[in-house]
């Protein structure tokens, strides 16, 4: 059994590092390919990524921040998810599952499902602000406020209880696994699409950080990624939040005072 159990888990590794340096390799592309920024009024640099450029329209526009989008989140997000992928393949091994190595896969299907909704949002979001601040010399200018005011919402959420509470659940795979375990692929699937919400309800504020200083940009990425790792696998991680949440407000107050100033 232990052989089976070890030969499954080099198996499902293999798959997760693949799909780790691939994601990864994309990403990294994608950061020197879309690095293109314009001059906005206002004092700020607008992505290119939020624009319909030429030859494109909105659907193919999207499809291509997705792509980007997915890659990222497989590379920042699987490195400290993986735990709860392993101990569900474990449990499908112990209890006798079929095809526990497909399940652990189906669930980390499920759980980046959430995160491809997640940038959907954004890339409407941002879609929609791009085109607000190409029209209106007014609505541009109060860009880096609202970006400032954006840093300070995601800062005091790092300090709610709201995202303490998701945070004890990504900490512990077995909250993920709770008492209502179930084989299956389809019940795998849920499991996923019921931690990856939980995920974002712990890491959207982190996410709206990255939004805000540059999606693309290979320093806040890596920021990001770490102060996540941080939260969910180091055992100070919920003071590591903390001060996260307290960071984002300074240079929330830092933009507000810039913007005011100009």
């Amino acid at each position: 059994m232990h052989e089976r159990i070890s030969h499954r888990e080099r198996w499902a590794r293999g798959i997760a590092s693949a799909a780790f340096a691939a994601a990864t390799l994309v990403t990294l592309r994608m950061a020197f390919t879309m690095d293109g920024n314009m001059p906005m009024p206002g004092g700020w640099s607008m992505t290119m990524m939020w624009m319909v450029m030429p030859g494109q329209n909105i659907g193919s526009a999207a499809l291509s921040f997705l792509v980007m989008w997915q890659a990222m989140m497989i590379a920042m997000m699987l490195p400290s998810t993986w735990p709860v992928i392993e101990l569900y393949q474990r449990v499908a091994v112990n209890t006798g599952a079929p095809s526990p190595s497909l399940a652990a896969l189906t669930l980390a299907a499920g759980y980046f499902t959430i995160w491809f909704g997640f940038g959907l949002l954004c890339f409407a979001a941002g879609l929609t602000i791009s085109r607000w601040a190409m029209m209106s010399v007014q609505v541009s200018a109060w860009m880096p406020a609202a970006a400032g005011a954006g840093l300070i919402l995601a800062g005091v959420y790092q300090l709610t209880p709201f995202k303490q509470a998701c945070l004890r659940h990504c900490r512990s795979p077995l909250f993920v696994l709770g008492e209502d375990w179930k084989p299956g692929l389809m019940a795998a699937f849920e499991k996923g699409l019921h931690h990856g919400t939980y995920c974002m309800g712990c890491c959207w504020g982190l996410m709206l950080i990255q939004l805000i200083l540059g999606v693309m940009n290979l320093g806040v990425m890596t920021a990001v990624a770490a102060a996540i790792a941080f939260e969910k696998l180091w055992k100070h991680g919920p003071l590591a939040s903390r001060m996260t949440g307290v960071g984002a407000c300074a240079a929330g107050v830092y933009f507000l005072a810039e913007a005011v100033r100009s």
